[in-house]
């Protein structure tokens, strides 16, 4: 990375959640036997094991918070690793404004079957992603979660919205009814349990229909199985730290800037006894900022001189992957491997 744009903040909070490898030399093949700590899917996942290990390690000392940068594409998931954060997730705002659109339903499972594709190509920390409803019936919530566990996710958030959902900050959300809630969770759970393993987060956006629904619903699920709950919209910190004590799990919260919920610093929530925390809004919120102002500024500039320059031409070329690409694309010349005559139609002699 550039010295001008090194990170120069330490990422807060210290999880090890190494990737285990196989020993002997490159490429041999060799008997290996892996040891993953809390596993709870029929096939183990490393980095379903790593995610969980992480939410555990945090939800049992209140110094420590699995805080997150809700990421939406694979140049953003790999600058929130660079930028020392332990995990990413996928969350559906910031994944709906990749598309140019709100975060209302628009996109379902294989836009983020995809996306889930591209980010854990770029990145090699745990990769949670947003579920939503599970985009149908509780067959169709444990077909996505089979979904986005094979496209290589760590965790998937399913939620008791009606469809289309909403942000859970934004006006017009309802929920289903428990029996539909709690038959999408115990599909999710299903899921997990019979196939390749993946962190489950239950979220439930019924506050909306008093304290009692909102902490019914997420009791049940901790129940059927969950990892992990999330009560959206909480407003403040008496609240959440009632929901700490009456749930009883690893809870999650997530921080919007100007939402419903009081906002907080990671350590208090860590204080207050939360597991992790998302910020779902805040690159979206930095892209729309960036993105206006720089135009606004090249448009200046067309009557008056040159562009201005945001970054050198190197600090593009590094921050997109052309260095590396280019370290690697040496290792392959085809004269390393090859000086005799070719025949062929790709450097002809």
């Amino acid at each position: 990375m550039s010295k001008s744009i090194v990170n120069t903040v330490q990422y807060p909070f210290k999880f090890e959640s190494p990737i285990p490898e196989k020993g002997g030399k490159p490429g041999q093949i060799t008997q290996t036997q892996l040891s993953l700590a809390n596993v709870r899917g029929r096939i183990p996942s490393i980095q379903a094991s790593r995610l969980r290990t992480m939410m555990l390690e945090a939800n049992n000392d209140p110094n420590k918070i699995l805080a997150h940068c809700c990421s939406y594409d694979g140049l953003s998931s790999r600058l929130v690793e660079e930028a020392g954060f332990p995990m990413i997730f996928l969350a559906g705002y910031p994944v709906s404004s990749a598309y140019g659109l709100p975060d209302t339903g628009y996109i379902a499972c294989q836009e983020m079957c995809d996306t889930i594709q591209n980010v854990v190509r770029q990145v090699s920390v745990p990769v949670m992603a947003d579920g939503d409803t599970g985009y149908g019936s509780p067959m169709n919530v444990k077909r996505t979660v089979e979904c986005y566990a094979l496209a290589g996710a760590a965790g998937i958030m399913i939620e008791d919205q009606t469809w289309p959902k909403r942000c859970g900050h934004t006006k017009g959300k309802a929920v289903v009814d428990r029996g539909e809630a709690f038959a999408r969770i115990q599909a999710a759970c299903d899921a997990r349990d019979e196939g390749l393993d993946i962190f489950v987060l239950a979220r439930t956006d019924s506050l909306i229909l008093g304290w009692d629904e909102a902490i019914s619903r997420a009791k049940e699920f901790v129940r059927i199985g969950v990892d992990a709950v999330f009560i959206e919209a909480l407003p403040d910190q008496d609240a959440m730290r009632r929901a700490v004590k009456e749930v009883g799990a690893p809870i999650f919260a997530n921080i919007i800037e100007g939402g419903k919920t009081e906002n907080l610093s990671a350590k208090d929530l860590a204080e207050l006894g939360f597991c992790a925390v998302a910020y779902p809004w805040t690159l979206v919120a930095a892209k729309l900022k960036s993105i206006r102002e720089t135009l606004e500024n090249l448009k200046k500039s067309m009557t008056i001189g040159a562009p201005p320059t945001i970054l050198s031409y190197s600090e593009v070329c590094e921050g997109v992957g052309f260095n590396k690409y280019w370290e690697r694309e040496e290792k392959y010349k085809f004269e390393k491997f090859y000086k005799g005559e070719t025949n062929g139609t790709n450097g002809t002699k």
